[in-house]
């Protein structure tokens, strides 16, 4: 029987000879492997360790939108840290998150995981493909997993291609250690096609859904739901008529060379092949608390095996999100904090924007009628958390508030304290998991869920189609889960009117998953989004009442060449003919 799924995190030990993780995140896909008592012939002959060779390609499947991806020590935080969500702990540290919000990323500096971690993986996956002959498996495990292989593999080059665009395709070969390829980038168009053919191959043999022990393995569903963010990055404007190849050689690796609308539509129906298949739906909770809208939003990332979850990422119980994002009176660092400017963009609950005169909102009171994910992604200040030694909530015993008169002992967690922002992230907290690390949930992460499908779907079609039915049918279920009330758009948004309104559904339902840094790119919108001066929110009270005061956090800066990532000068030095990307 094949391992659970819990059980992926196996260390690589006793794999040593054919991947060694952290050589790979250091050296690049090129290094040489190191060695043990255990040769290939040993590891693939034996069932047990066949299976565990490949359980070990999902260990990195998250690492790209993992929240602690760029990990500065003390300092860690994910994407969010590196775009227009989140400010990231300790404002003056230099790391990953730091050099993207303040615009100094260079060849030189850049973190090198992108590029050596995919690339590990991919030759991880190689090496499985190169000796499934000898596997001592039965005919219908050998395909399957020989599916999930595939699906692994372009899985990694999907991260390559959404960090650096055109990326050298290897195939099926596992270099020796003495080995000096010629790395030649691919143009982008190939990337595409050979990324979209590995899916559409292993979906053939793959079941629609996993469950039981296999639940979080590579399914039909996650083939075709790859392909659908595959399909929809590759028609987005980022990608169209040489991107930023500045007219160069490079117009066919880093992008198309042209623009075709057609992208549009195969966007669309890679989509629609996943809303039609009927395997998957948005998590909804009406019995719990039926007078508490959007509650499923909130819940559904606390649910392990759940039907919005189309690729997740699959953890043993865990604090890892509440020692992170939580509150430092609860266990948690802290950070990252999220900024006002994204509370901002979240509605009233009647689905109007903060700035519509008809809207009924009241910067007096800015928390009071909101959209409901708003309260399920921020802790701000009066947020309801549970207590020690009680399951009901109460209001969170701590200050988020700046000044307060009379005068209060101050707090670890108030803003200038704890945050830098006056928030904390609250999305995917497990609320009972609380001071002194009791307990531990079991959540998984999301890595492609059924509200992103949906939201490709609307925008893919509406780019193609207009705002046609179907387009406001996709955006409004996920409007209507998220507890908004009327939750139906207006029917007579015109296309942009509707882009805008997809793009900031997007930024809202998917905040803090890793989409919003690469979205802002492909739209070609971060060198507005990511290039002002964010902020933050201060809370006065007294008995004369409560004042709410914005103030600045961090001027971000962004330039041209941060559309996309620049390849690690290590990794240009070792093969001088791959080239770099634009303006870096």
């Amino acid at each position: 029987m094949r391992k659970n799924s819990a059980l992926l995190a196996m260390p690589f030990a006793v794999l040593a000879l054919l991947l060694t993780t952290e050589a790979c995140k250091k050296n690049g896909y090129l290094s040489s492997t190191q060695t043990s008592s255990l040769d290939s012939t040993k590891v693939f002959t034996d069932s047990t360790y066949a299976m565990e060779f490949l359980n070990n390609l999902y260990v990195n499947i998250g690492f790209a939108t993992d929240p602690l991806r760029f990990n500065g020590g003390a300092f860690a935080a994910g994407l969010e840290a590196a775009c227009d969500e989140a400010e990231g702990p300790n404002a003056s540290s230099s790391n990953g998150f730091t050099m993207f919000a303040l615009g100094t990323v260079t060849p030189t500096v850049v973190p090198i995981d992108a590029w050596a971690t995919s690339y590990g993986m991919i030759r991880a996956a190689n090496q499985y493909l190169q000796h499934l002959n000898i596997i001592p498996f039965n005919s219908q495990l050998k395909a399957e997993t020989k599916a999930e292989a595939r699906f692994m593999r372009a899985w990694y080059y999907f991260i390559l291609l959404e960090h650096y665009g055109g990326i050298p395709l290897i195939g099926d070969t596992v270099y020796a250690n003495a080995s000096e390829p010629t790395a030649v980038r691919s143009s982008f168009r190939a990337c595409v096609n050979y990324i979209a053919s590995e899916c559409d191959s292993a979906a053939l043999v793959l079941p629609l859904t996993q469950s039981g022990s296999n639940y979080g393995r590579a399914s039909k569903g996650a083939c075709m739901a790859l392909k659908s963010r595959l399909y929809l990055y590759a028609a987005s404007p980022l990608f169209q008529n040489g991107g930023i190849g500045q007219g160069t050689a490079l117009d066919s690796i880093v992008a198309y060379p042209d623009a075709d609308p057609n992208r549009w539509v195969l966007a669309a129906n890679a989509a629609q092949a996943v809303i039609t298949s009927g395997a998957y739906s948005l998590y909804e909770d009406t019995t719990t608390d039926p007078t508490q809208l959007g509650l499923g939003f909130d819940e559904v990332f606390l649910q392990r095996y759940n039907t919005e979850y189309i690729l997740p990422h699959m953890m043993d119980p865990n604090r890892y999100l509440e020692h992170i994002w939580d509150a430092p009176s609860r266990g948690g660092s802290g950070g990252p904090h999220p900024y006002e400017d994204l509370l901002e963009a979240f509605p009233m609950s009647n689905g109007l924007a903060i700035t519509d005169p008809n809207s009924g909102y009241d910067p007096n009171n800015p928390y009071k009628n909101r959209d409901p994910r708003l309260s399920y992604t921020f802790m701000h200040d009066s947020t309801l958390r549970p207590t020690v030694g009680s399951n009901a909530p109460t209001p969170l015993a701590i200050y988020l508030n700046a000044n307060v008169t009379p005068p209060v002992a101050s707090s670890q967690d108030a803003v200038y304290q704890g945050t830098a922002t006056g928030y904390y992230i609250n999305k995917m907290i497990d609320p009972t998991v609380i001071q002194n690390n009791i307990p531990e949930t079991n959540r998984c992460l999301p890595l492609i869920r059924y509200a992103e499908i949906l939201l490709n779907y609307a925008e893919a079609t509406n780019e193609s189609q207009g705002p046609v039915a179907t387009v406001h049918q996709a955006v409004e279920a996920v409007r209507y889960r998220a507890g908004l009330r009327p939750y139906q758009l207006d029917p007579n948004l015109t296309q942009d009117q509707m882009r805008r309104a997809i793009q900031n559904e997007r930024r809202l339902e998917l905040a803090f998953e890793g989409n919003r840094f690469f979205d802002v790119r492909r739209w070609m919108i971060a060198d507005s989004t990511d290039n002002q001066m964010m902020h933050g929110m201060e809370v006065d009270r007294s008995t004369a009442g409560t004042v709410y005061k914005e103030f600045n956090v961090r001027q971000h800066h962004f330039s041209k060449a941060m559309y996309l990532w620049p390849i690690p000068l290590s990794e240009i030095a070792k093969l001088p003919m791959l080239q770099q990307n634009p303006l870096y």
